[in-house]
């Protein structure tokens, strides 16, 4: 099939009212500590649940009740342990461990809510596309196709290890394996089976037609599949693409894959930088830049009115791990803090771990003859991890929402939490009204799929995607 090559559109989507819809995730991980280290041990935080079912439903409830687009689910496989060179401190302050598996949560909160989407972190270093495939696709149909796949190449070498590997791949070419990865998958859920290969003709005995399934054929450098996808075509057949890396090789990889992308810069001038140069990628890549919808992380802490936001923010501060915070870092950063002086600056440095985020803090004074302290990072990360903080009543909140969307141009906002689900119920109780007022936010759900909530234009990847090349209907 050839890909359609469209003209990039002078305006971002808009909502009738005319001004620019906010879309809202809310960023969880399967574990006790994702984002901001300590904060497990307030008397209010019910992070501490996070293996039980009934945590997840509950909270996949109140998302859905505030009109939330998704529930992001992070992962990683295996310890920080960057930091000292070893897992203790991780262990100690319960930094992303222990963490669970994040795809056995989706099917319980899908049968609980009706519109709520569900974007689940995977890597594709250690498991082979085939049985990935399977999994993606069940989940799709399990959902009603409210599922997307948050693409990660893996930045843990602990996860190697423990796979049986000396340490990860080099950063580029974990997106070379990526890629060929991504073409197994599409083949897969796409070129396999024809939209009408399921007849279930009971008088003929015949439940699939076999002349409208068909072998992939896979060959590459990477991976060897030939055969058919066990997996008949599901509401969406290829789960939305969701995808985190902003290095430059990371950027490309969006631009070709990627429907939905998050980012977590501190600063609303990197957050802008970072806005242009994926969009422009997608561009690059034969596509619009509103194809790719940009979801920069915050965290908000809010309350009744602004002095009562500013009172629970410094409580929360009580609470801060900074060790824990520099673990989190350490790994991130793919750099051992814990060799730094505390107001050592983080200079020029390589790593073969996050490259976008040691690029990211190298630049976040904003001026290029200064750069983060260890110190600073420390202090940084404790309320809300990476990214910013807003602090603030439900107005204040909701319109500085609003001019970080305005001067940065993302989408929507990944939304991290401070305390579990308290966070979440703040911003459904003082936020989202407040943005709805603004004429920012939806009033309701788009009836469909996560792809047509978020593109309202079907259910299917479009013509223009990359993946369009691979696409199998009636024939």
């Amino acid at each position: 099939m050839t890909q359609t090559q469209p003209q990039p559109s002078s305006q971002p989507p808009h909502t009738p009212q005319g001004g620019r819809e906010i879309l809202f995730n809310a960023f969880d991980m399967n574990c006790v500590v994702h984002q901001s280290p300590g904060l497990w041990r307030h008397p209010e935080d019910r992070a501490r649940d996070y293996n039980t079912i009934g945590y997840w439903t509950s909270l996949a409830q109140t998302l859905e009740r505030g009109l939330f687009d998704g529930l992001f689910i992070a992962d990683v496989l295996g310890p920080y342990d960057v930091f000292a060179a070893g897992p203790e401190a991780a262990l100690r302050s319960g930094a992303q461990i222990p963490v669970n598996d994040p795809f056995l949560l989706i099917s319980a909160m899908a049968a609980v809510t009706q519109n709520l989407g569900f974007g689940v972190t995977a890597g594709t270093a250690y498991e082979h596309p085939y049985p990935f495939a399977r999994r993606l696709g069940t989940l799709d149909h399990l959902t009603g196709g409210r599922v997307g796949w948050n693409v990660v190449t893996g930045y843990l070498p602990a996860a190697a290890q423990n796979m049986g590997q000396d340490d990860q791949m080099e950063h580029d070419r974990r997106y070379d394996h990526a890629d060929e990865y991504m073409d197994v998958v599409y083949k897969l859920l796409e070129a396999s089976w024809e939209d009408d290969a399921v007849v279930a003709d009971r008088e003929r005995g015949v439940f699939t037609d076999p002349s409208k399934v068909h072998r992939i054929e896979h060959e590459g450098e990477f991976f060897k599949t030939p055969g058919i996808s066990v997996v008949e075509p599901s509401p969406q057949r290829m789960p939305v693409v969701y995808q985190a890396g902003a290095s430059t090789r990371g950027r490309a990889f969006a631009g070709k894959h990627a429907e939905a992308v998050f980012i977590n810069p501190p600063t609303k001038e990197l957050a802008k930088a970072s806005v242009q140069k994926i969009r422009q990628a997608a561009v690059e890549a034969g596509r619009d830049p509103y194809d790719v919808r940009i979801f920069a992380m915050q965290t908000v802490v809010t309350g009744p009115d602004e002095a009562a936001a500013q009172a629970k923010y410094d409580e929360l501060a009580q609470y801060v791990d900074p060790e824990g915070g520099l673990v989190l870092m350490s790994g991130w950063m793919g750099i051992d803090l814990s060799t730094f002086d505390l107001d050592q600056p983080i200079g020029d440095v390589e790593s073969n771990a996050i490259r976008s985020t040691v690029e990211t803090f190298q630049k976040a004074s904003g001026r290029e003859d200064e750069t983060w302290t260890v110190r600073q990072l420390a202090e940084w990360v404790g309320v809300g991890g990476f990214g910013p903080v807003i602090v603030g009543d439900g107005p204040t909140a909701a319109r500085r929402l609003a001019e970080w969307q305005d001067e940065t141009d993302v989408d929507g906002f990944n939304l991290a939490y401070h305390i579990t689900p308290g966070t979440f119920e703040d911003i459904v109780e003082y936020v989202v009204p407040e943005l709805q007022q603004l004429g920012r936010y939806k009033s309701d759900y788009t009836p469909g799929t996560l792809r047509q909530k978020l593109f309202g234009r079907g259910d299917h990847l479009p013509e223009n995607h990359y993946a369009a090349q691979f696409q199998l209907r009636r024939r």
